[in-house]
């Protein structure tokens, strides 16, 4: 054997050749001080439901920080971080007065914005209580949703209202979810808030994940592989596709994702066709999972899609499938917890086809710096006069 015919039988491409892999830590970490987790933190986020907001502590991990969420006796929400400033125990296990709430470990007691107001151990109920601040976040609740903003006091904005969710027609009204609709799974997913963030503007996936792996698990229009275009919009990136239907029409339907983390997804169960009738938060929990609150137009309580929340996969819910089934039947829950708890972006090798995810990571990148420069971010207002905002997303049929 010569030198040609020895180098030839070399094996190229093996695993062994490739080199350490790394994802995008400005668009990936949320903690606060970070890139992403500075651009998301000014902004509003749902929390919870409105309902969640009781005189039971509630435990909730928004963006990396652990926090409390209760309702004081006089009916006011309240959001404070959980570990007590005096001596550090979880203020989850404290108990909610008509004031505020009360650490289990020595009794001090803090308002919904984190005032001490008692220290029972301290002589004259503590002297100097009123140097002691418990932090807090500030909260509203809107659409059946408790938002709270976590950035810096001096920049807070108006919290958004949204002419999908303020319009109605007769016999409808807005319900709130927290069951992670979209998400194609459980409440809670493993994986980086990205990874699904930037799976709405993946359009291609649709007829090959859903329309051929999972089985039908949308409308068989839904299975056509269509024609899409990406663009901006003020608030986020739009995409744009079209399919044919069996009597020759034309389905036009547009997606949106928008600052900070909302996916703007028209319902591909609709049985009229129209603008987008509820929106969803991919809120991060932390690096390395996301959850999904909803809110949305309905005629009936608690459901967003035909018989409960969660979405068809070979006509069997994700809860009732077992490993195995999931496995031959995968949809998104499994696609996107596939990529690892944080993607490895470094080994990708996008194509035409992502040209919506190029968008999405060259618009917040512009955002991220955006923040950096000490500018405020797309979306945001401080007008309360603001009117509500008005999203292209729909879907709509036309004559061919």
């Amino acid at each position: 054997m010569n030198d040609r015919d020895a180098t030839a039988s070399i094996d190229t491409g093996t695993g062994y050749e490739s080199k350490p892999p790394s994802y995008i830590a400005a668009l990936a970490e949320v903690g606060r001080g970070t890139p992403m987790g500075e651009l998301m933190r000014r902004y509003w986020h749902p929390v919870g439901l409105a309902s969640h907001a009781t005189r039971t502590p509630r435990e909730l991990r928004v963006l990396g920080e652990d926090l409390v969420l209760f309702r004081d006796g006089r009916g006011r929400p309240g959001l404070v971080q959980a570990r007590c400033c005096h001596r550090g125990t979880t203020l989850y296990y404290g108990k909610v007065e008509e004031r505020g709430i009360r650490c289990c470990y020595h009794g001090w007691l803090f308002d919904v914005e984190g005032r001490c107001l008692e220290q029972p151990c301290e002589p004259d109920g503590g002297r100097m209580r009123d140097r002691v601040r418990q932090p807090w976040y500030p909260v509203q609740e809107r659409y059946g949703l408790v938002f709270a903003y976590m950035g810096p006091p001096a920049k807070k904005p108006v919290l958004p209202r949204y002419e999908c969710l303020e319009v109605l027609e007769p016999g409808e009204f807005v319900d709130a979810d927290d069951t992670s609709i979209g998400s194609g799974g459980d409440a809670v997913a493993p994986c980086n808030w990205l990874q699904h963030f930037e799976n709405v503007l993946d359009t291609y996936h649709v007829p090959i994940l859903h329309g051929n792996f999972s089985g039908t698990q949308f409308t068989e229009v839904m299975n056509q592989m269509p024609r899409v275009t990406w663009d901006y919009t003020p608030r986020g990136v739009k995409a744009f596709s079209i399919r044919t239907l069996g009597d020759g029409r034309i389905m036009r339907r547009t997606t949106e994702v928008a600052l900070p983390t909302l996916r703007v997804v028209p319902n591909p169960y609709v049985g009229g066709y129209g603008r987008v009738e509820s929106l969803g938060w991919t809120l991060p929990v932390d690096d390395t999972h996301y959850r999904i609150y909803t809110a949305g137009r309905v005629r009936e309580k608690g459901v967003f899609l035909p018989k409960g929340a969660g979405a068809a996969t070979n006509r069997k819910r994700w809860k009732d499938m077992t490993p195995e089934e999931r496995r031959d039947f995968p949809g998104d829950w499994e696609a996107q917890t596939g990529q690892g708890a944080i993607t490895f972006h470094s080994d990708e090798h996008l194509a035409t086809s992502d040209h919506g995810i190029l968008l999405l990571r060259r618009m917040l990148n512009s955002q991220v710096n955006a923040v950096r420069s000490g500018e405020d971010p797309l979306g945001v207002s401080f007008d309360p006069a603001e009117p509500p905002i008005v999203f292209e997303a729909g879907n709509f049929v036309v004559d061919a």
